[in-house]
């Protein structure tokens, strides 16, 4: 081969591996906007070299204690109503308890009242006693059962006595032995009384 072609295949190689190596460093710079990150783009954390916290596990122990916090609350708010029910209820007994004790002496008023007598001053004082044994019982929330003419039932009366009369209702009380007292809602003492029909 002559030296003239030889250096014409050289040249010829020269620009073939030329135009091969601009092709590649062009492909190169558009490959790299894809593959690397500006440093404009990179997160703050990753630059000041800081690791978000991992919020999962506090999360999950502060919901915990949440539930925990409000279990107790709703068992101390239970604890409470519970307690102040039993107070009541006790605070009734009792006062059912100190009633019923107070309850003979009522009946043997009753009793001196129906007595006939001659002395107006005995019968004025017992009528004055009754009268404020009355007030008392009253102020303490204590009321007699009004049971005279009507209908028996099992929840407020005691009946010891029956009797047939057809001028009276079925059931009807026609007359009562000892009066019942009730406290509230609560009966404190039944009434005695006789039943017709």
């Amino acid at each position: 081969m002559s030296k003239k072609k030889q250096t014409e295949a050289e040249e010829v190689k020269e620009e073939k591996t030329g135009e091969a190596s601009e092709e590649t460093v062009e492909e190169e710079e558009k490959a790299a906007p894809e593959t690397e990150a500006k440093p404009e783009e990179q997160p703050a954390a990753e630059k000041s070299g800081e690791k978000e916290p991992e919020a999962k596990p506090q999360s999950g122990e502060l919901a915990a204690m949440n539930d925990k916090y409000l279990r107790l609350c709703a068992e101390y708010d239970n604890f409470r109503k519970r307690t102040q029910k039993e107070k009541d209820a006790i605070y009734a007994d009792v006062r059912a308890n100190t009633l019923i004790s107070f309850l003979p002496v009522y009946d043997n008023l009753v009793r001196a009242l129906n007595q006939p007598t001659e002395d107006e001053a005995y019968k004025k004082g017992v009528e004055m006693i009754m009268a404020q044994f009355r007030a008392t019982m009253e102020k303490l929330g204590v009321t007699e059962m009004d049971c005279l003419g009507k209908k028996f039932d099992p929840a407020f009366h005691n009946a010891v006595m029956h009797v047939d009369d057809e001028e009276k209702g079925e059931n009807e009380i026609v007359e009562v032995f000892q009066q019942g007292f009730m406290l509230g809602d609560k009966v404190v003492r039944f009434a005695m009384v006789k039943v017709a029909n």
